[in-house]
């Protein structure tokens, strides 16, 4: 459903363009579209549906909202060259983003949010100065979130999961702060994924397992998919239900691999520091209007 509908967008999308090639329609349309009335009524419009949207899925039945939503946020350099501006702007504008998402994320009373901030990838592929900028904003918003009282008065728990020894010794100082300020917290679990890598989550895990069996901790007969679950980094949390993915690629870049074996994908167009409000509700839409097979 969802990409019939994009797809259908899109040929909107092209035969306005061919339209536009003409002068007796660009001309009218250029003088509406730039007119403060038809932004005014469009905004209000939109916000209208935004509210239905959401209050459509905020009364569906309990077990059609995910509990735990994951989240590969990209689309931060793209963002940054569509608006021409620098590339470091358009990841902080993506670390605001991150912020609203939680605000919503909140309000809908989803207990588990995981997000994909920084691949084991990205460390080895990135320039230098581009990583010093990002481990900058990390600093930056793990300090903001001890002091955040949307955090606290949700009585959020932030944990940061991934190979944390590759990261700087002040991102790691950070994330002590954070995680120190929020233990104390269960009734939301937010979860960042810093230096990580599905398939590496994966490789540590067999590593404990081979460890545990070499010293008669754990038989043979034992290792199954609960002894390998139990042992990810992501031991505490349930599995995503829903995965979202924005910038309009469609792959999960090695995220969560063991853990999305039976979650449902939706793919955004948009860059992740313009994914809004509207975007959410309509990927969980999206998610309810689904049947769950689980394999079958």
């Amino acid at each position: 459903m969802s990409r019939a509908r994009h797809a259908a967008g899109r040929r909107i999308d092209n035969l306005a363009k061919w339209l536009l090639k003409f002068r007796i329609i660009a001309a009218p349309s250029r003088w509406i579209a730039n007119s403060s009335l038809t932004w005014s009524v469009v905004s209000r419009m939109d916000r209208i549906r935004t509210l239905r949207l959401r209050d459509r899925i905020k009364s569906a039945d309990e077990d059609l909202m995910p509990r735990h939503i994951s989240m590969i946020m990209d689309g931060n350099r793209r963002f940054a060259w569509n608006q021409n501006i620098e590339r470091d702007a358009g990841h902080a504008a993506g670390k605001e983003r991150l912020k609203e998402v939680m605000r919503w994320v909140l309000d809908l009373r989803i207990r588990y949010l995981t997000v994909y901030a920084l691949s084991t990838e990205n460390i080895e592929e990135r320039a230098g100065d581009e990583l010093d900028t990002l481990y900058d904003l990390y600093v930056t918003g793990l300090d903001e979130i001890c002091a955040d009282p949307l955090i606290h008065n949700n009585r959020v728990k932030v944990q940061v999961v991934g190979r944390r020894h590759l990261l700087p010794e002040r991102v790691r100082e950070a994330i002590t702060r954070a995680e120190a300020a929020t233990s104390q917290y269960d009734d939301f679990l937010f979860t960042i994924c810093l230096a990580y890598g599905g398939r590496e989550e994966i490789v540590d895990a067999v590593r404990n397992i081979a460890a545990d069996h070499a010293s008669g901790k754990l038989s043979l007969d034992s290792i199954d998919p609960e002894a390998i679950s139990s042992r990810l980094y992501t031991a505490d949390l349930p599995d995503p239900d829903l995965v979202i993915r924005t910038s309009g690629e469609e792959r999960v870049s090695n995220f969560l691999l063991w853990q999305i074996a039976y979650s449902e994908l939706y793919f955004s167009d948009v860059h992740w520091p313009s994914f809004t409000r509207k975007d959410l509700y309509e990927a969980i839409d999206d998610y309810q209007k689904r049947r769950r097979r689980y394999g079958s």
